[in-house]
Formats: C-alpha cells, sequence, structure tokens
C-alpha cells in the first residue's frame, strides 16, 4: 500500500464573530496516499474550501492537526511551511493567480527562481511540462493575451514544474466554460496517472469529480461520504 502524504485529525476551524461565532470545520479526519485523486464536493458554505486551505497549511486550524507529507503543519514556522509549498506541493487557485506583468514563461518559473534555481538547472523540465500541457508556443505571452483555459494550463504548469507529489487544487474548472473545463479535467487525469502526482481538488462539479479515483462529499462542516471510484 503506497504512503501516506498527507492526514488529518480531528480539524476544527471557528470564525469567531462576537454577534454570531461560526464552526465551519467541525472535526475532520482524513488520509491521502502517494499518487491518489481525490475530489471533494458539496454545497456552498459546506467547508470544502476552508478544509482545502487548512490542509495546504495556507490557513490554520482552531483546533486538530495537519500532517503534511510527514510534518505536523502546526510544528514547523511559516518560512519552512512555505519552502515545502515551493519544492514538495503546489496550489492551484480557482482563478490562474498569474502575475500580470510577466510572460507565461516568467510565470512558469516563479517558484524556481524564488528557491534560488539557476535556468540552466531547470529549462529541460520546463520544457518537457510546457509540451505536456500543450502551451510550448504561448511562452512568451502575457496573461491577459491567453484564452481562460491556456491561463489554467499555465497555472498548471507552475505547479508541475516543482516536481511536486501533491497538488492541491481550489475549484480550478470554475471560472472556465465548459469545454475548457473538460479540457483541465483531463490534463489533471493525466497529470495524476503519467506523472504519479497525488491531486486534491476541491469542486462543485459532481461531472468533474467523476475523474477522480476518490470521491468525499462534506456537509455542514462534516464528511458524510468518501468513495472509492
Amino acid at each position: 500500500m503506497s504512503a501516506i502524504i498527507l492526514k488529518a485529525e480531528g480539524l476544527r476551524k471557528t470564525y469567531d464573530d462576537p454577534a454570531a461565532p461560526s464552526e465551519v470545520l467541525k472535526g475532520i479526519d482524513l488520509e491521502v496516499r502517494e499518487g491518489e485523486f481525490v475530489a471533494v464536493v458539496g454545497e456552498s458554505g459546506s467547508g470544502k474550501s476552508t478544509l482545502l486551505y487548512m490542509l495546504a497549511g495556507i490557513d490554520k486550524p482552531t483546533a486538530g492537526r495537519v500532517e503534511l507529507l510527514g510534518r505536523d503543519t502546526s510544528e514547523i514556522s511559516d518560512e519552512e511551511l512555505a519552502a515545502l509549498r515551493r519544492r514538495e506541493v503546489s496550489f492551484v487557485y480557482q482563478f490562474d493567480n498569474l502575475v500580470p506583468h510577466l510572460t507565461a514563461y516568467e510565470n512558469i518559473v516563479l517558484p524556481l527562481m524564488l528557491d534560488g534555481k539557476k535556468p540552466r538547472d531547470y529549462r529541460g523540465s520546463v520544457e518537457d511540462v510546457c509540451a505536456f500541457l500543450g502551451i510550448e508556443k504561448r511562452l512568451k505571452a502575457f496573461p491577459r493575451h491567453l484564452s481562460g483555459g491556456e491561463q489554467q494550463r499555465v497555472a498548471l504548469a507552475r505547479a508541475l514544474v516543482t516536481s511536486p507529489r501533491l497538488i492541491f487544487l481550489d475549484e480550478p474548472t470554475g471560472s472556465l466554460d465548459k469545454e475548457r473545463g473538460e479540457q483541465v479535467i483531463e490534463l489533471l487525469t493525466r497529470i495524476n496517472s503519467e506523472r504519479g502526482v497525488a491531486l486534491f481538488m476541491v469542486t462543485h462539479s459532481t461531472a468533474h469529480s467523476s475523474a477522480a479515483s476518490r470521491v468525499i462529499t462534506i456537509e455542514d462542516g462534516r464528511i458524510v461520504a468518501d468513495d472509492l471510484r
């Protein structure tokens, strides 16, 4: 059996509004193994996006613990956590989150540059990823000159160039039309099956969640179903 790379125990999140305190997560326990493709579905306000941000170490839980690649995220510094996200995990947002004044290529290599790597160290791997995603001819374009689907492919390329073991995805098709959304899901399936990268995706689309090998359903801050496909 493959190794556990993500684990949550008793995860809770409460927002302390004095007028109306809100408990968004109500005790989440889950494990994700190397190479899995997990989709999390639920109604708006169910807590699925909050869960994603807790697991990725972007936000902190009120109670419980997250173990990411064998490390308790509450016991490492923000700098160490940022380095972990640059090198071994990646995050893809619903809106591509590209830097508008950088070209597609510059956006893709940004995490490598922030990690102090030189072009000679990553040029070959970047070319490989861009060819895999079909954007090798669009690398000089700025985000505003790319279609929505191309922008999301650039975001996926940026997530892949660090050779991560796990990619978190927040509604990666939410801003795309049906055709481009299906293309992104097809790419995610290939990233998982051909490159062995584990994926943890939050989505509102039950059609897109069917591409995953495992679907977790959240209602009112609790997991109500966890189904292997």
